[in-house]
């Protein structure tokens, strides 16, 4: 049997897709571990999980709402992924010296978990929680771009091998994709050991209390859902939706997800709740509006449900014309759409006779044929496997994890 480490970031969008892929390998006998933010781990993955603790940014990642395109890319890179992986280095370290991974699976955004490994010589996997940068964005920003590589040519001489070339971003020994062809679409992938394997459905820990009965079985249901990481811009919009959703009452059920407790008092009918079981919500709801999160959009079309989708940054416009492109749903614009407008795209895409469910059925099928946690895991264990075990502490007590 062998050992995993998986090293992730602080965003819950990141961890998600390797909760089913860490509780598959462990299912087969595997030993796991994680390297990241210990308290979001253990809420995510649960008390039992072994988890090793890395430094994190003081506040999160919290970006001035106005950024956008190119401005909001070196925002991210510059004030929270190279501080992050400056942050979390020694701590990847520490896991390798205390749990001897034989592969590192690490997120393709916690570049350190790339970078550590190449220095000390273990096999890593990528993980693209995203299909964004598989089709490259920068290629028409080739400052932006070069940009880029000299910040991560810095920190890999900082805190990996400075002998070494190749983007920490795309292992070259494999990268595993949680997206599929046919939302990817024809576009070339980074190498021939990236394994497109759909999303990562599997049973998460639930602590929410969501109120079952309160669903309508006589109207449509919509989830409206911006995500956990757009509190500082999303008022407005769902302002708008609750709006919207109101004047659709009488055959549509809105299920509006507020993280912040921003919204006041909302109309009878419409619920409101901080969190969602939001996989098995979606095998009962007949539509989805979102803002293009990788995660939510690839969920939703695995269980065959078409989406209203308003990018607001970063890799979101990239996944909104993927599904426009697929058929799948329809885009609005997250700064100026208002109640009116949203509600007709809501009705554009609950009607039966536009295509959208039909598309976003065959896009779910697709998914499931490319196997999800089952896949991811199967390619882990072929590096894993073959690869020379890395040095282990002969006393796995001499480190404990947080």
């Amino acid at each position: 049997m062998s050992r995993f480490l998986f090293v992730v970031p602080p965003l819950v969008g990141h961890i998600n897709p390797l909760l089913g892929v860490a509780e598959e390998l462990a299912g087969r006998g595997h030993e796991v571990a994680w390297a990241g933010y210990p308290e979001q781990i253990t809420r995510l993955a649960g008390d039992e999980a072994t988890v090793f603790g890395c430094d994190m940014p003081d506040g999160g990642l919290v970006r001035p709402p106005q950024l956008a395109g190119p401005a909001a890319f070196k925002f991210l890179w510059e004030e929270f992924f190279l501080p992050l992986a400056d942050l979390m280095a020694p701590g990847v370290d520490a896991a390798i010296d205390a749990f001897g991974p034989d592969v590192v699976v690490t997120d393709q955004h916690a570049v350190a978990g790339a970078l550590v490994a190449e220095r000390r010589g273990v096999p890593h996997v990528t993980s693209a929680t995203t299909s964004a940068e598989l089709i490259d964005p920068l290629a028409g920003m080739p400052k932006v771009g070069a940009w880029l590589q000299g910040l991560l040519t810095g920190l890999r001489g900082r805190i990996g091998d400075p002998s070494a070339t190749g983007d920490p971003r795309f292992s070259p020994h494999a990268v595993i994709a949680f997206t599929g062809r046919d939302l990817l679409g024809g576009t070339e992938l980074p190498h021939e050991r990236t394994y497109l394997v759909g999303p990562a459905i599997a049973p998460r820990v639930d602590r929410s209390d969501f109120p079952w009965s309160a669903l309508d079985p006589d109207r449509k249901r919509v989830l409206v859902s911006l995500g956990t990481a757009n509190l500082d811009a999303g008022t407005r919009f769902l302002t708008e939706a609750v709006t919207a959703l109101d004047g659709l009452g009488d055959r549509v059920q809105g299920i509006v997800v507020d993280p912040g407790g921003t919204l006041g008092e909302v109309p009878p009918g419409i619920l409101v709740r901080p969190y969602v079981p939001q996989l098995e919500l979606l095998t009962k709801v007949d539509a989805v509006v979102c803002h293009g999160g990788h995660n939510t959009v690839c969920e939703s079309l695995w269980h065959g449900v078409p989406l209203v989708i308003a990018p607001i940054r970063d890799d979101q416009p990239i996944v909104a014309g993927q599904v426009v492109d697929a058929g799948a749903g329809v885009r609005v614009r997250f700064t100026r759409v208002d109640a009116a407008r949203l509600g007709a795209a809501i009705e554009t895409v609950l009607d039966p006779s536009g295509g959208h469910r039909a598309a976003a059925e065959s896009i779910g099928r697709s998914f499931r044929a490319a196997g999800g946690v089952v896949t991811a895991a199967d390619r882990l264990v072929d590096i894993a496997e073959p690869a020379s075990p890395a040095a282990r502490p002969t006393d796995r007590q001499c480190e404990e994890p947080t």
